[in-house]
């Protein structure tokens, strides 16, 4: 499945769900990131698609919130496990009082939803800093770790996560993008 699969894809369920099974890989560990892009075209052939991956137990998360099509009613209309912050709006949270008021913001709508927030692009400890005091512990960024190959991570990915499928192995050609870390 290519790493950007549409959610105009009618068979898209059927086609995660038949990776799942071939990877050995629980669905509950799975989260898949959609943009509100993603879901403009066709807002309600991607809702029973995100409904059809959540019933698999797949998780969804909102990605790249606040830039593009940001809106309210996608909040309210999507059954979001996750929402992303974007990057850009992190970068700025010491320096730009709007970046910091539209971050601050999210996070008060998401703990106001139940639905968890993650940043991305933490990549100092000034952003660290900021996003704990604002209640958003899930972040990830250059500050925790840069792209690896899978076998320079794998004990990092085994520690937190249990072994990986015995499908995949040293010679998979798979890249971590972002090191992900929840901070207690």
């Amino acid at each position: 499945m290519s790493r950007r699969a549409s959610l105009a894809n009618v068979n898209l369920a059927a086609r995660v769900h038949e990776i799942l099974l071939e990877a050995g890989l629980e669905p509950s560990r799975l989260e898949l990131e959609i943009t509100e892009s993603g879901i403009i075209a066709d807002q309600q052939n991607a809702l029973r698609v995100i409904r059809q991956l959540k019933q698999l137990g797949v998780k969804i998360a909102m990605d790249d919130y606040g830039t593009g099509y940001s809106s309210l009613t996608t909040l309210q209309n999507f059954p979001f496990d996750k929402i992303k912050i974007d990057r850009a709006f992190i970068d700025g949270v010491t320096t730009n009082r709007q970046s910091a008021a539209i971050v601050r913001s999210t996070i008060i709508l998401a703990d106001s939803l139940g639905i968890p927030v993650l940043a991305e692009g933490v990549e100092r400890e000034e952003h660290m800093e900021f996003l704990l005091n604002e209640g958003c512990p899930q972040v990830q960024g250059y500050l925790f770790g840069k792209p690896m190959p899978l076998s320079e991570i794998r004990h990092v990915v085994n520690a937190h996560a249990g072994e990986l499928p015995v499908s995949l192995t040293d010679k998979t050609e798979l890249e971590i993008v972002s090191m992900r870390a929840v901070v207690a």
